[in-house]
């Protein structure tokens, strides 16, 4: 993912809210979200090329997303894929600090990132950079590619809408049109992360599209998930194709099996 907009335990209705859109290049192979053959219980799409996930959740209620930190340049060999650090959690049974310190220590088999682990009781979240698990207090958080909650427009202003949502009528269709909001942030608000000022400018707005067809990169696919107080989940995702189109809407929803093993 390379912008996840979560409420926790904020809603009176639904503990957990997140929106989220992947941005990733339109050739790299990708499985849409279904339950997986080899681990049934998990609920996510899945990068054909390393075999990982950008973000998912089980029946058992794991919840599970990561993001890329974009420093700029070449990224190094490392010998771990990003979509690792999801598809274990899932597939796993650890708590998220447990899982989390583990990752903490091995962190830098992976090129730069930002990890979610846990349910709606429980929230972690930990970066690359420094190694510190943070234990998630009650709040509407932005995560982009860059630390949780650094004051990017497109984290800030999408914090709001969402905090607003809040505040009305939490659907699917109105967090899709938040994720949707293609306008780029002024040249003055944008960050610095090394890949010069004309991807900076497309890269600022939540929902990716690069004018420039051979580019071919953008946001593939919106996804909301919802989960609440009665343990029900929906889960509902969109494609898109290079032309913003989209390709695919798929909706799931199902009942939680038993309680989240979540203790250390």
């Amino acid at each position: 993912m390379c912008l996840i907009l979560f409420a926790y335990r904020v809603h009176p209705q639904y503990p957990l809210v997140v929106a989220a859109n992947r941005d990733e290049f339109f050739d790299r192979p990708t499985q849409a979200a279904h339950f997986w053959e080899d681990a049934p219980q998990v609920l996510a799409g899945k990068d054909l090329q390393a075999q990982g996930t950008w973000m998912g959740i089980t029946r058992q209620g794991r919840f599970a997303a990561v993001t890329n930190y974009r420093q700029g340049g070449t990224p190094q060999d490392r010998p771990g894929s990003r979509g690792d650090l999801t598809r274990h959690f899932l597939t796993g049974e650890e708590s998220s600090e447990t899982y989390l310190s583990r990752v903490a220590d091995q962190a830098d088999h992976y090129n730069g990132f930002n990890l979610l682990t846990g349910d709606i009781h429980k929230l972690g979240y930990l970066s690359h950079q420094g190694h510190k698990i943070d234990d998630l207090a009650p709040g509407v958080y932005g995560l982009s590619n860059a630390l949780l909650d650094t004051p990017w427009p497109k984290v800030q202003s999408g914090k709001s809408q969402l905090a607003s949502l809040l505040a009305t009528d939490v659907t699917p269709a109105r967090l899709f049109e938040v994720l949707g909001d293609a306008s780029q942030a002024p040249d003055e608000q944008l960050p610095e992360t090394g890949v010069g000022i004309e991807f900076e400018r497309m890269l600022s707005s939540r929902y990716i599209h690069s004018p420039d067809s051979n580019f071919n990169y953008g946001t593939r696919t919106s996804t909301v998930l919802l989960v609440d107080h009665e343990q029900q989940v929906t889960f509902s995702e969109r494609s898109f194709n290079g032309e913003r189109e989209e390709i695919d809407h798929q909706v799931f929803q199902f009942a939680l099996e038993g309680s989240p093993v979540m203790h250390s």
